[in-house]
């Protein structure tokens, strides 16, 4: 008589036992709530800083980040484009690309801030820059000197 196998077994009909899928081993996968975290420090934000630009709640970002396990469907949009990622970025569905950090974006967010302001205003703000700018030119001439 036969042998007979059982269906969806899990052994080969020469007997060798289906490999494992080796993706699924000792690979800790990344939370939805350390991904956005990582992500809005990589930005240069912190959380109320994330608030500011996503009008999302300060408490909710930190809640987010660490307490659940549920993706906030309706924020994603909002989270994705301050992040500049794209939402399945956000979710972990496509990687990251490692692009080199050439810039404080805490610095040029405050500069995007600063060209919507009046031309008066913004005249008076290049003005002070400039003066702190030289200043810190001079300090820079009188160490070469020194040394």
């Amino acid at each position: 008589m036969p042998e007979t196998m059982l269906y969806n077994s899990g052994i080969t009909p020469t007997g060798d036992v289906m490999p494992k899928r080796e993706a699924h081993l000792n690979i800790p996968e990344e939370t939805f709530g350390t991904r956005l975290a990582r992500l809005r420090r990589e930005a240069g934000f912190s959380q109320r800083d994330l608030q500011a630009e996503t009008d999302i709640p300060q408490r909710v970002i930190a809640y987010y980040e660490k307490q659940t396990k549920h993706i906030p469907a309706h924020l994603l949009p909002r989270l994705s484009k301050a992040l500049g990622v794209t939402v399945d970025q956000l979710m972990g569905l496509d990687k990251l690309k490692a692009a080199p950090k050439t810039r404080d974006n805490r610095l040029w967010r405050r500069v995007s801030q600063l060209e919507k302001l009046p031309a008066k205003e913004r005249k008076q703000i290049v003005q002070l820059l400039d003066t702190f700018l030289d200043r810190e030119k001079l300090k820079e001439g009188q160490i070469k000197q020194a040394g």
